[in-house]
């Protein structure tokens, strides 16, 4: 099921969320269609594709989706003069939206992977994470990665976890959200999940019946993924990154949802 959410987010000196993104905006009226360039360069609107169902990087809160990438792409739009539009989708909906110009951006604890920059590209990295093993709260078998070869592995549908896992087993099984598959781990019918490490440590957070591995499976960078050959708003993307890491307000985002054990 597809929803859409519509919001506009303001850069304020003493926030305690900031959003931003790039994004393409219509112009004055012509006798033509205005290009991609011209509407990226003229402020407007940022359609921000996401997967809802990656907390602490996206989830609903009130009716409305926030999260890291929410906040980050908010405030790269703020620096850019342009508003934010964020639509939820299936994970594996993000890049063919991307492809159909259905969206400007791509944002959902996305992986920088070859198979992934075949199809689209890439802005630089704007934060590091990994992937996590999720076990029974009383097994004793897994105790690392090594320890999943041939495991039936829970995964959720198009993530990079479900890319990884496929490399160590044939039994995958895959979800439409994170949680559901933690929901079959404590029920027994899978051996374990791979998932991002924060969105791992949220879903296990109040289940009493699992546990993280401390040992990550994988270590990966995030990135934001826009249409294939749009070179232009990668720039801008990156440029605003920039000023967002330089003034420290992009660790000012991720720490709010992400604090020091």
């Amino acid at each position: 099921m597809k929803q859409y959410l519509k919001t506009i987010f303001a850069l304020a000196m003493s926030a305690t969320m900031v959003f931003a993104a790039v994004g393409c905006s219509s112009q004055e009226p012509t006798s033509e269609p205005a290009t991609d360039e011209q509407q990226e360069a003229s402020g407007g609107t940022l359609t921000m594709a996401t997967n809802a169902e990656f907390p602490p990087y996206e989830f609903y809160d009130a009716g409305e989706v926030v999260g890291i990438d929410v906040e980050i792409a908010g405030a790269i739009a703020e620096t850019m003069g342009k508003t934010l539009e964020v639509e939820d989708m299936a994970f594996d909906s993000i890049i063919p939206a991307l492809s159909a110009g259905k969206a400007d951006i791509g944002a959902a604890g996305m992986t920088v992977t070859e198979d992934r920059k075949a199809s689209v590209d890439f802005t630089d990295t704007y934060v590091k994470a990994s992937q996590v093993i999720i076990i029974k709260a009383d097994n004793t078998e897994i105790a690392g990665p090594d320890d999943v070869e041939g495991k039936t592995i829970g995964v959720q549908l198009g993530t990079t976890g479900d890319i990884y896992a496929s490399d160590v087993t044939d039994n995958v099984e895959r979800y439409n959200k994170g949680f559901e598959a933690v929901q079959a781990l404590a029920q027994g019918k899978i051996d374990a999940v791979i998932i991002d490490d924060q969105v791992a440590k949220a879903l296990a957070a109040d289940n009493a019946d699992v546990k993280v591995l401390d040992t990550p499976f994988t270590e990966e960078e995030y990135a934001i993924a826009v249409k294939k050959g749009n070179t232009e708003l990668v720039e801008q993307i990156n440029a605003a990154l920039t000023e967002l890491k330089e003034n420290g307000k992009l660790q000012e985002i991720v720490d709010k949802y992400i604090t020091a054990e």
